[in-house]
This record gives structure tokens, C-alpha cells and sequence, in this order.
């Protein structure tokens, strides 16, 4: 039985199969609509740097074969060949989308599926409905993503704007041709996926020939066999024009720079333009980056002034060498302003459903995933978007058991569609996913979870303390907790010499056997509930197994 994922569930590869040749077929079923679908490769900064690893119709493989579209089979609307272990290191996700081909909107989906096939075997599926989208025009539908090792996330996120929000997305632009290329032959069909890799069940059309770059201003060539038209027609449609990514806008600006020599930023010389020489020195305005010059004659003297600025006169009512009203010395490249000097803290853009902003902040996107978040009382500092809060409470037998145990959580349930941001008392937070699995946390460090999570209080046993026993909370299952720590922790591995104060461990595996040690020191408030104990817990268990500390007492 394939493991059936829904939006915002993710899992490694190496949990659904141990193959790395895999087959990923999306199929969509709209009457009367048309859908191109696509496989980006992204970097690390989840951008489309190198436009040969955009692999769609008229560009059915990458440089190495990594990655290839192998058209219309098996009940599929469209599938790929993924070998993972080919794929370059500087490609860090593949990411599978769908875009709309003419009128129409996501919502109108009857059904669909991205489904991953190993050696014949289907091991995973994410089924989806129009009943998730509304007005988008092209979603992301799963990526396969490189996080220490290969894993797989059901995405279900859409854009309005269609393929060209998407590509912005990713970095990139749409861009049209001028003279129409021909139509990129169809895939042939093929029989069922019931392969074993290698032989891998590629389409009976023959195999295109390797990928040529081409110049930028031609785009992606069509494959081989495809005959150019014997003349324009007339104005074809927006559509029937091949799609092809144009090269990333430079920073501070949205257009690309014209011919001759490319203006450097100050302390650097001019560059010049590729397959030109080097470009020829010119005296750089004092002040940024050089090396102090020895005096100069003044004009007059035989030697003339240096210039303003790379050629250009001063502005109106300002002299030569003098410095720019409002621009204050040291000021950023981009320019002076509210917009410059607030650059560094924009929010960081991401298409996962939690996501780190820096250290001490964390957003949560509740529309991916379509389950609750559970937060600590107080914590959300801003939410975008249609967003309900309410009291999450324990009931009466949980209030009991966190008043006698210490472990009670004042929670609010966070619902609805929008982005939540939480943090607390300037505390590092800290994501972690579980897959199924289980860790130990201190309710004190709780700051969020997904609802999806199942927690309970544990009880670590001990002799001679007041009240017999410490607690802490056990979470497990598939989703994420999001824990807080005073200052940077630092993880360590079990051994049967660790130990450690149980006011400065924050997690621990919930594998680890932890027993108090008999060096426990006692003071006068320690009584049960009460966090004034200062107790050492000594750790236990199988290679793996970690603890979790932060440079801090409670």
C-alpha cells in the first residue's frame, strides 16, 4: 500500500523506498482544460540559477539526464524520471508545479495525484481536488527536497498569476519569442510503470539527443525531429509560444544593463562587458576602499583634478568631491533611504509551512498542511491574512495533572488561512520535525506545535526526591515543534557517563532510558510543581540517542 500524504506532510525518501531511481507521475483531471507541468531545480536559496534544470516540454531533460519528462503513461497526465544520486550537488529541490494552458482556474479540478513509483511499486501518493484552490492558476504540487538526506513534501500551493508568478517565484521571468518555434513533439505513451531500475520504462519515442545551450535571446531549443513552420503565421496565441526563463534582474534594479562597460560599485574598477578586455584603470573617487595616495599638486599646477564620479558632472549646486546632501558616509550600495537600510531584515520567502525569519522569530503558514497550530498564550507578535485565535484548554483532569506535575501549557489554537509569527521573550526557537517519531521536551521550552502531534506527561522516576518523580512532556507523530531555548544549546550524544542538570536540558530522545543520579543536590523550595529543584538526571541508551542542553538555567 502506497503511503498516502496530504498538503504540508513531508517524509524521507529513504523511509518510502531504497531505491534512487524513481518515477513521479501527475495526473489531473479538468475537463476542458489544459495543464503544462514542470520540474524546477533549485539551489539552496531555492531559485532557478541555472535555466538548464527547468525541465518542461520544449526542454524534456537535464545536463546529465538527472532529471527527464517522459511524457503521457500509465494513466499519468504527465511523468519524470528522477535518479537522485545523479543529481549535482549545486541542486538543492525539485520542484513539481502545474500551470494552467488558457482560461480557466485550479479550482475547476475534479481530481488529481502526484504519486512516486520504486521499482515498479508505487510507495507514496498525494491526492488533490479542486476544493483546495480557488482563483490560482498554477500550483506546486510536491518538491523533493535535500535536507541532510532526500525527503518528499505534499506543497499544494498556488499563485494567481499563473506560470509568470511562478517563475518569479523561483527568480526568473516569462519571455516571449518573436518568431514562433515549432511544437514540441508529443511524448509516446508507454506501458504501466512495473520496472525495476535501472530499466526504467522510458517512453518508445526515441531518446532526445543532449541538451545544447543556446543564447539567451533564443530560449530552450525544440527537441530533435521538430520541423520549424515554412512561414509565420499570423499573430499566434500567448500560449503557443515556447516558455523560456530569461536571465535574473540584477540586484537594485528590474532591467538588464546595456552594451559597453558595466558601472562598478565604488572601490571597484569598471567592468566590461564578456569577451571584451580588460577594462582600462580610472581614477577612483577618495574615501572608498583605496589606499591613501600621496598629497596632490592642486589644478593649475599641471595635473588636473580627478573627476566627480565614473564620468558624469556633479548635480546642480553641488562641487566637485563634495559629498550628496542626505547620503550619509558608509551608506549601502543600494542607495540611501528607509528601503536600503530595512533591506537586511525583509521577511524570508519560503515555500515550506514553517519557516524560520532569524533566530528568535519563526512564521507559520496555516494554509499548508490544512491543520490547527497549538501556541503558547501571549506569543504571536504579528498574522497576516484570515486568521481565528482561541483558548485551547486542557480540560479539568489536565489541569490537574500540569498543576501536580509542573508540565501545564497555557495554549491558544491558531486556524484558518494566513501566516502567524510567533516568538518569546527574545528566546532562539528552534523547528523541529518529527516523522513518526518521538522526543522528550520540557514544557517550559514549548513555544508551538502542529495539533497533528500527540503529547502526554512522562514521569522519570527517582528516589529521594519530594513527590517521587519528574515530568516532562512527550511528543510524537508527524509534524512540527517548535522549541525555545535561552541562548544557543548545544546537542549532545548518550553515553553512559552523561549526565546533566535538569534545569539547563531542554530535550532529549524519547528513546533514552534517564534515571536521577545519586550526586543530587536538594534546596529548601524544591517540593513537586515547584522549579526550584536542582537534581541530576544521568542518560542512557543506544547509540543515536541525544540530549539537548542550553547555556542557561530555569
Amino acid at each position: 500500500m502506497p503511503r498516502e500524504f496530504q498538503r504540508g506532510h513531508k517524509a524521507k525518501i529513504s523511509d518510502l523506498t531504497a531505491g534512487t531511481d524513481l518515477y513521479v507521475g501527475v495526473q489531473i483531471t479538468a475537463p476542458g482544460l489544459t495543464f503544462d507541468i514542470s520540474c524546477f531545480g533549485l539551489d539552496a536559496d531555492e531559485r532557478l540559477s541555472d535555466d538548464r534544470y527547468f525541465v518542461f516540454f520544449n526542454q524534456p531533460k537535464s545536463p546529465e539526464e538527472s532529471i527527464q519528462l517522459l511524457g503521457a503513461q500509465a494513466g499519468d497526465t504527465e511523468s519524470f524520471r528522477i535518479t537522485l544520486d545523479r543529481i549535482p550537488p549545486q541542486i538543492q529541490k525539485l520542484s513539481f508545479t502545474a500551470t494552467l494552458d488558457g482560461a480557466g482556474q485550479m479550482s475547476q479540478i475534479g481530481s488529481g495525484h502526484l504519486r512516486i513509483v520504486a521499482g515498479g511499486e508505487e510507495v507514496a501518493r498525494y491526492a488533490f481536488s479542486g476544493t483546495e484552490f480557488t482563483t490560482e492558476r498554477a500550483v506546486m504540487l510536491g518538491d523533493f527536497y535535500l535536507k541532510d538526506v532526500w525527503r518528499f513534501a505534499a506543497v499544494g500551493q498556488g499563485f494567481d498569476g499563473g506560470l509568470d508568478a511562478l517563475l518569479k517565484n523561483f527568480g526568473g521571468e516569462v519571455a516571449e519569442e518573436e518568431t514562433p518555434a515549432a511544437p514540441a513533439q508529443p511524448q509516446a505513451g508507454g506501458a504501466a510503470p512495473g520496472f525495476a531500475p535501472p530499466a526504467f520504462g522510458a517512453p518508445s519515442a526515441p531518446a532526445p539527443a543532449p541538451y545544447q545551450p543556446q543564447p539567451a535571446a533564443q530560449g530552450f531549443a525544440p527537441p530533435p525531429g521538430a520541423t520549424l513552420p515554412p512561414a509565420p503565421a499570423p499573430a499566434p496565441s500567448v500560449h503557443a509560444a515556447p516558455t523560456i526563463v530569461a536571465p535574473l534582474a540584477p540586484p537594485g534594479g528590474g532591467h538588464v544593463p546595456p552594451p559597453g562597460p558595466v558601472p562598478a560599485p565604488y572601490g571597484q574598477p569598471p567592468q566590461q562587458p564578456y569577451g571584451h578586455g580588460p577594462a582600462p584603470t580610472a581614477p577612483m573617487p577618495p574615501g572608498y576602499g583605496q589606499q591613501p595616495q600621496p598629497p596632490q599638486a592642486p589644478p593649475g599646477y599641471g595635473q588636473p583634478a580627478p573627476p566627480p564620479g565614473y564620468g558624469q558632472q556633479p548635480p546642480f549646486g553641488q562641487l566637485p568631491g563634495q559629498q550628496a546632501y542626505g547620503v550619509p558616509q558608509g551608506a549601502p550600495q543600494g542607495g540611501a533611504g528607509v528601503t536600503a537600510a530595512l533591506q537586511q531584515f525583509k521577511e524570508t520567502p519560503t515555500g515550506q509551512r514553517w519557516t524560520q525569519q532569524n533566530k528568535k522569530l519563526i512564521r507559520v503558514d496555516l494554509g499548508m498542511g490544512g491543520q490547527p497550530v497549538l501556541a503558547r498564550q501571549g506569543s504571536m507578535v504579528l498574522y497576516q491574512g484570515k486568521v481565528d485565535f482561541s483558548y485551547k484548554g486542557a480540560g479539568f483532569a489536565g489541569r490537574i495533572v500540569g498543576n501536580a506535575t509542573g508540565q501545564e501549557m497555557q495554549l491558544m489554537r491558531c486556524t484558518g488561512q494566513g501566516q502567524v509569527f510567533l516568538a518569546e521573550n527574545s528566546t532562539h526557537v528552534h523547528p523541529i520535525e518529527l516523522q513518526g517519531d518521538a522526543i522528550c521536551v520540557s514544557a517550559e521550552n514549548v513555544l508551538a506545535f502542529d495539533e497533528s502531534l500527540q503529547y502526554e506527561v512522562r514521569r522519570i522516576e527517582g528516589h529521594g526526591i519530594p513527590g517521587g518523580a519528574l515530568f516532562t512532556m512527550q511528543f510524537q507523530g508527524t509534524g512540527t515543534i517548535v522549541v525555545k531555548t535561552h541562548g544557543t544549546p548545544v546537542v549532545l550524544p548518550v553515553t553512559p557517563t552523561t549526565f546533566a542538570d535538569c534545569n539547563a536540558v531542554v530535550a532529549w530522545s524519547a528513546a533514552s532510558q534517564v534515571v536521577v543520579s545519586s550526586q543530587v543536590r536538594m534546596r529548601r523550595n524544591a517540593y513537586p510543581g515547584d522549579t526550584g529543584e536542582s537534581v541530576n538526571l544521568q542518560f542512557r541508551g543506544a547509540p543515536g540517542n541525544f540530549i539537548v542542553v542550553q547555556p542557561y538555567e530555569v
